[in-house]
């Protein structure tokens, strides 16, 4: 009984490890892109790695393909002007070296919160 009941254990968990989408990976000069996936295979996140590090443009989807936010890596640090559209607003959050600087909140109905 303690065998079938082991055997049924790692059965069910090696199908919910087949289930999950692993990321993909590719060369781009000098950086590797990686794309993250949802289970259903929509990408869920995309962006680079340089030196192992968080380096360059990152992008973060919803489930139906609308970009949720954008930003740039420096050596794994947030820099620079990130953007997050949530809840019919736009967030201007400015960084430096990982740090929050400032942040700015759009409306929608202004042209800067417009997602295209």
């Amino acid at each position: 009984m303690k065998v079938l009941l082991l055997f049924v254990l790692l059965f069910s968990f090696s199908m919910i490890n087949a289930q999950e989408v692993k990321p993909s990976y590719e060369l781009a000069g000098d950086q590797v892109k990686v794309t993250y996936y949802f289970e259903d295979g929509a990408i869920y996140k995309q962006g680079f790695f340089k030196d192992k590090k968080l380096s360059g443009k990152w992008l973060q989807f919803d489930q139906k393909g609308n970009k949720v936010a954008s930003g740039f890596y420096k050596d794994g640090k947030k820099v620079g002007t990130w953007f997050q559209w949530t809840n019919n607003k736009l967030r201007e959050i400015n960084y430096d070296n990982n740090i929050i600087k400032s942040v700015s909140i759009w409306r929608e109905d202004t042209k800067l919160a417009l997602n295209r």
